[in-house]
């Protein structure tokens, strides 16, 4: 059974958390709100957006402000003026929390030129991390946190943009499962680079949650394995406690570049544990992103 996340004063911390307006994202703003952190919400609805401000500030109190950022995390400008509003907002970041993903269906491209959760589930998270760094430095000791997820046992990433959008090769599956594996290369390799710094990175499996990650677009075939799989599920709340343990407990202050399951360093995949892979993705990211 998981042990419960120890309950730390974040009083005095600033946490950002994108995908806040409900599932995972919400149950840890709500408690993070609970321990007295500052929560900045980063959201894509704006209705949802002023629930879940609603929600978090009756967790907070009066006297604790929450605030709301609308961001559509599919196309790269937008993540780009996120981040510029937040350096402006915001001096510093204790806690940066890379919580929005979405499970594809029928294969989109942006605008941009990317595969919809390629870039939602990875090129944002690479591209609002790396832009956020300044933020991160200014605190004494700051967290990064991303969600990645099992499935990425199963991925493994495209040396380009066309064979990721080839409508001849594409799966919503693989497209998941793949950007998944991207989110656990992606900070072990942004832990290395901060070794020397006083920021940690790590990721989260947060186990098989009813998160209503499933949308219309979603394939019949992964719909009818996510009902089937429903009896079996854990709710949003202890789906929220691996991410709130690392963003609060004092013991994982100094550990980085681990994937955590059930407030425990669990077992990734080979591929995963790849220096080679993790900075082969950094390099794919820095030009699909113009991160350079």
């Amino acid at each position: 059974m998981a042990s419960s996340p120890s309950i730390s004063d974040m009083h005095g911390k600033t946490v950002l958390i994108t995908g806040a307006s409900g599932g995972i994202g919400l149950a840890t703003a709500r408690q993070l709100a609970r321990q007295g952190a500052r929560l900045v919400l980063v959201c894509r609805n704006p209705e949802k957006a002023e629930l879940a401000r609603a929600t978090v500030q009756e967790a907070a109190g009066p006297e604790t402000p929450v605030d709301v950022l609308l961001c559509d995390l599919s196309l790269l400008r937008n993540v780009r003026t996120l981040a510029a509003e937040v350096a402006r907002r915001y001096p510093r970041l204790d806690v940066l929390i890379n919580n929005a993903g979405i499970m594809p269906g029928p294969l989109t491209v942006t605008e941009e030129g990317h595969e919809l959760s390629w870039v939602t589930n990875h090129l944002s998270v690479f591209t609002l991390t790396n832009l956020l760094l300044p933020q991160l430095m200014a605190a004494e000791q700051a967290r990064i946190i991303t969600l990645a997820s099992e499935a990425h046992w199963l991925g493994q990433i495209e040396a380009s943009q066309e064979a990721r959008n080839d409508p001849h090769k594409y799966s919503a599956i693989t497209a998941y499962c793949d950007s998944k594996l991207a989110n656990i290369l992606f900070t072990n390799e942004l832990a290395h680079r901060l070794e020397l710094t006083g920021i940690t990175a790590n990721c989260v499996h947060p186990g098989m949650v009813n998160s209503g990650l499933m949308n219309p677009q979603t394939p019949l075939l992964m719909k009818s394995m996510w009902y089937m799989a429903l009896p079996f599920m854990i709710s949003t709340e202890r789906g929220a406690q691996t991410s709130i343990y690392l963003a609060s407990a004092p013991e994982v202050a100094r550990i980085s570049g681990k994937y955590f399951k059930r407030n425990k360093p669990g077992r990734s995949s080979a591929k995963a544990q790849s220096r080679a892979e993790a900075s082969r993705l950094w390099r794919i990211s820095e030009e699909e992103t113009g991160m350079e």
